[in-house]
This record gives structure tokens, sequence and C-alpha cells, in this order.
């Protein structure tokens, strides 16, 4: 099944206390179209200025992402800059030059209407909304944020989370947003939003997933010996999540199982930790879902143990 992203294509600047890359491919609907395409159709939308590389325009290109839905201005592209310190869970914003993108309204093109699966990547409220309005019939919709917009648009962010059938958000935005110390408990209040699901993210630590229905599952990360460049990983996380739940049919009622569920997590977690092993998208450039099953696999090895309870 095809999935719809729209999002931000930028050019990233990333330093880390060991490397440091310019002007690379990033943005993230770039991270989430080159995961998801690993398992199907991607079609895109979103902006770029005159001076977007050619080069990156022939790589969506090849991995089979559709660039209808891709607006072409005359201008500069969206550029972001970040510094990491030796925890690679946090890093510092050193600029952000929005470019054509501070005039950015997604238009989704007609063919894209089709789209079973809808990911709106991490930008403002208010374009969320504009894209869920015209793609009404859309079967799984999937909300991303931030901090910012917790703090500038959080009327504007209420209203897209009540639109929508999965958030993704992080530990520390779950405690801003929700007021909760206890992530259990803003779990609860996000659900009681009308919420089928939401995706806590703990970065290097894995993530949670809770279901209205009373799932909850805790997916660790894959193990890392060194980590490059985390920039993106989310937004590939979401990726593999609605990757997987592209290859899978869901019911008569167009629901997906908490089984579903808990494997496209997995799902995630794999593709995000490939992401941290280079910058910009290169650590998925040559992926295969033969990489992705032997991960899964060690995954499921390294967190399963014994459910029977042997007497002390």
């Amino acid at each position: 099944m095809s999935i719809l992203v729209v999002g931000s294509v930028a050019l990233d600047s990333v330093e880390t206390p060991f490397q440091k890359k310019d002007s690379a491919l990033g943005g993230a609907a770039s991270y989430f179209s080159t995961a998801a395409s690993l398992y199907d159709e991607v079609n895109l939308v979103a902006v770029v200025g005159s001076d977007f590389p050619q080069e990156h325009l022939d790589f969506f290109r090849n991995r089979g992402i559709n660039l209808s839905g891709l607006q072409v201005e005359e201008g500069k592209t969206f550029a972001w800059g970040g510094r990491y310190h030796m925890d690679m869970n946090h890093r510092d914003t050193l600029f952000t030059e929005l470019g054509v993108f501070a005039d950015f309204h997604p238009v989704v093109p007609e063919s894209y209407h089709q789209s079973p699966l809808l990911f709106l990547a991490n930008i403002l409220p208010t374009l969320q909304m504009e894209v869920l309005e015209q793609v009404p019939r859309a079967r799984l919709t999937v909300l991303d944020t931030m901090e910012l917009w917790i703090m500038t648009a959080r009327q504007e962010l209420t209203e897209v989370i009540k639109r929508v059938d999965i958030l993704l958000m992080s530990e520390e935005e779950v405690r801003q947003y929700t007021e909760k110390a206890s992530i259990l408990a803003g779990a609860r209040q996000l659900l009681d939003m009308g919420l089928k699901y939401l995706v806590v993210k703990l970065g290097s630590y894995g993530a949670l997933l809770f279901g209205a229905d009373g799932t909850y599952f805790s997916a660790p990360a894959y193990p890392l010996e060194e980590v490059i460049d985390p920039t993106g990983a989310g937004d590939a996380f979401a990726g593999g999540l609605l990757g997987y739940l592209s290859t899978v049919q869901p019911g008569p009622d167009g629901a997906y199982t908490s089984d579903d569920m808990k494997r496209a997590v997995v799902h995630g977690n794999i593709i995000g930790s490939f992401v941290c092993r280079d910058f910009s998208i290169n650590g998925l450039r040559e992926l295969s879902i033969k990489d992705v099953e032997k991960r899964y696999n060690e995954l499921v090895m390294y967190s399963h143990f014994d459910p029977h309870w042997k007497a002390l």
C-alpha cells in the first residue's frame, strides 16, 4: 500500500565530537521517504529551492519515491545546522534558515489521494491540518511533532492530535504536553483524546507503544557499538513503522492488530539504528530487507526471556 508523506526536505550541516558534514541531504521527509521506500511506494509532498542538488532528486527517483508533489521554488532550500555532544541523545541547533520553506503550503496531487497511509512529518500544525483536509479518506494517519509546536502552537497541535490515529512523541515531549511526570499517566491523557496508539520514542533506549485497547509494549533499541550521526533516526523510525504496516493486510474494519503494531515499532527501531551509522541518509542508501531481517532476529534473541516463573 502506498504511503503519503508531507514534511521537510532540507540541507543539513552536522557536527559531532568526531566528524563534520556540510549541506548533506536532510529533513524529516527525506529520512522518512528513504526508509519507507524500502517497503513500498512513497508519495512525497514537500518544497525545495532552486539550489537543491540534482543528485538528490535522482536519488529519490531511483528509490521509487514519487516526486509529483515536490514543489521547486526559486530561492534557497531549507537549511539546518546542529552540533552533538558526547551524549548523542542531545544536540544544539546552530542555525535554521527556512528559505522557501517559510512560505510552504502543501498541495496533495490528485494522484496521491488514494494513498491509504499518511505520515504528517514534523511541520507546523496548521500545515498538517491542511493536509488532513485534503485527504480525508486516509485509512491510517500518523503524526509527528516537536517541542517548538507544543510551546508556540499548542491549540493548533491539539486539534491535529484529535484528528489522527497514531501520535509519535519523545518522552520529554509527552511530559511537556501533558504536564504529567509519569509517562503512563501522560499516555492515558493523550489516548483519551481519541488516539488509537501512542508511540513514545526513547532515543537510544528504544520505544514504548501504548494502545487505546490497553496495549503496552516496550521495544528495545538495537545495540550499537558506534554512533556516527543520529540525525533523522526518529523520522526513519516512522518510515520503518509505516513501511512495515504498508505490507500488512489490516482487518475488515481497516484496523491493525496490536501484534502488527508491536512488530511495526520493532521495524522502526531497527531502521533508526541503521541511520546512526553514517551522516545524512547514507546509512540507508545500500540497506536491504535482508539487513533488516537479520537485525530483527537478533533483537528477538537479545530481548527474549523465559515467560515461566521459576520458584526462588
